[in-house]
């Protein structure tokens, strides 16, 4: 497979899983570590905006004029510092160990799966149905939720959402507003890796990275508006099975003794 074929599956990977609480960075360190060849990702970032492109610049413009856009933007600011400061203290051990440790993935699978499925029993009833009226209180709360996304296979959507259910967001606002606050969070993340790939951004690799993100545009933009029709209808206990499943496919084949391949690293 061509390295652009690989960025461009890595795209969809990428894209299909970010919105959904399936921790996007698993599936990617699964299929890169299976396909031999990694990416960053940043499409899903832009889908986003332009899919909400019209409450963005609504937003952005009521802020001279609108309390409810200065709160709605602050809560996103609040919202966003804890992933911030533990990824700026923690993204060491966390890529240097975790990343490399497909048991802690797949616990992480597991155990996500079952909390996902035990906050839709035991959430409290919902009190804040819009995305852009989460008081700020909650918010935080939801931020600091976020920072176990730092955990490959907790998933940053799920934590987010997650803590927006337990802080007393209904479904549709809990997602969404998980999708808001990935803006800063992955453009950070972006920026972040493409400075660590900076002395290696020749023609072929700008390329291959630009076929990543455009697929990973694609697959974002599809799956972002029915994701949050499901989840009003259905909730989020199939992603929590889903999860389960293959956390526990994911533990049976290192019982096994599967290996990655192509120089992988070992779980």
């Amino acid at each position: 497979m061509s390295h652009a074929l690989q960025a461009a599956f890595l795209g969809i990977v990428q894209g299909l899983t970010e919105f959904l609480p399936v921790s996007s960075t698993a599936h990617l360190l699964i299929s890169e570590k299976l396909i031999g060849f990694d990416d960053p990702d940043g499409g899903s970032i832009l889908a986003v905006v332009w899919l909400y492109r019209v409450k963005i610049l609504e937003i952005v413009a009521g802020l001279p004029s609108k309390a409810e856009s200065r709160a709605f933007a602050l809560a996103i600011i609040v919202a966003v510092i804890p992933a911030l400061v533990a990824g700026g203290l923690l993204s060491d051990f966390v890529k240097g160990v975790l990343y490399s440790s497909f048991r802690a993935i797949a616990a992480a699978f597991i155990v996500g799966g079952l909390v996902m499925l035990m906050v839709e029993r035991l959430r409290p009833k919902p009190a804040v149905f819009q995305m852009d009226r989460v008081p700020i209180a909650r918010a935080l709360a939801v931020g600091i939720f976020q920072t176990l996304a730092l955990i490959p296979g907790v998933s940053r959507s799920g934590a987010t959402i997650v803590g927006g259910l337990v802080m007393g967001l209904d479904r549709p606002a809990a997602a969404e507003f998980s999708f808001f606050l990935a803006i800063p969070t992955m453009t950070a993340a972006f920026a972040h890796q493409l400075l660590e790939v900076r002395h290696h951004l020749g023609p072929e690799r700008a390329g291959e990275i630009a076929v990543g993100f455009v697929m990973a545009f694609l697959a974002s933009a599809a799956i972002v508006k029915p994701f949050v029709n499901f989840v009003r209808r259905s909730g989020f206990a199939p992603f929590a099975w889903y999860r389960i499943v293959l956390g526990i496919v994911l533990l049976a084949a290192l019982v096994a003794g599967w290996t990655l391949p192509r120089g992988g690293v070992a779980p």
